[in-house]
């Protein structure tokens, strides 16, 4: 008879004593998206730490867990998860363990049914209508006003490159502006004293290759390619150079021919008025080109 009260007596506080793990699931179908809720308690701890899981991190992978808290005291320790499932078909929370002083306790596993509750020809309303508000032009202005000065802007800058293209060029090669710079390069010319230090050789080189290029580029004839027998024959004719021009042009790239090839050797005052010659007959390239687009127009 002891022996049975003393067995009952062990199994009492064996039980009184032991820690007890309980779980509950709010809900075993869900819809999506839905939450639910699961409760984890453990009663007779003792004062024992309890160890498990951190904070959302408790429920596997396909489980959003909303809300995760956790309650202690000396007795009891009690967690409470908030979860959702975006995902449909079947999803199982497994068995979660909990380290009691050492001791690991298990809950059970629970197998969950996630199902799409909208159907294919369910209607979807707005919760208001929509409502039509009426546009002024200062409205549709302040809706649009970047989108048109971004248009004006944009054909501004066409307008701009297409005047460029078609003036800016040609302005460019003007005959004013070739004048100006062939006799900018004739001063160049003189200041290097090839006249003074009696280098003519050099003074016809530089002065007949200065003209050459402004005969082209002036009167768009290929004076830079061409022999000078062949170029006098062109300006000939061609008409456009005065005979009063062509006659100077055609005595000094003579003469710088015949420099060239050591057959004369002009003096200081024959250097002089060619250079002079040459420079008249710049300037004086503009009035052949007004007599020639009178001629064309007439």
């Amino acid at each position: 008879m002891k022996k049975i009260i003393f067995i009952l007596s062990f199994l009492i506080c064996g039980h009184a004593f032991s820690q007890i793990l309980s779980s509950n699931l709010e809900k075993k179908t869900l819809a999506l998206g839905e939450v639910n809720h699961l409760v984890i308690k453990i009663d007779n701890i003792h004062e024992m730490q309890v160890t498990a899981a951190p904070k959302n991190a408790l429920l596997p992978f396909h489980f959003e867990e909303i809300k995760d808290s956790i309650g202690q005291n000396q007795n009891s320790y009690e967690r409470k998860i908030e979860f959702s499932v975006y995902e449909e078909g079947k999803f199982t929370i497994p068995e979660l363990e909990f380290n009691v002083g050492g001791k690991i306790l298990k809950t059970i596993p629970y197998e969950i049914d996630v199902i799409n509750t909208a159907q294919k020809a369910d209607q979807i309303n707005d919760i208001m209508n929509n409502k039509e508000v009426k546009l002024e032009t200062r409205d549709y202005w302040e809706l649009y006003k970047f989108y048109i000065l971004a248009a004006l802007a944009v054909i501004a800058l066409i307008i701009a490159i297409i005047m460029f293209v078609k003036w800016g060029r040609k302005s460019k090669s003007s005959s004013v502006v070739a004048t100006n710079h062939t006799l900018k390069e004739l001063d160049s010319l003189k200041k290097k004293k090839y006249i003074e230090s009696g280098n003519f050789r050099s003074f016809y080189v530089e002065l007949i290759e200065i003209s050459r290029t402004f005969i082209t580029k002036q009167y768009h004839l290929p004076a830079d390619v061409l022999l000078t027998d062949d170029l006098i024959d062109v300006m000939k004719r061609n008409n456009t150079i005065s005979q009063e021009n062509e006659k100077i042009v055609e005595e000094v790239f003579l003469r710088g021919d015949l420099v060239k090839f050591a057959k004369t050797f002009p003096d200081q005052v024959t250097m002089e008025k060619d250079f002079a010659d040459i420079r008249d007959f710049v300037k004086r390239s503009s009035k052949d080109l007004e007599f020639e687009n009178l001629r064309k127009d007439v």
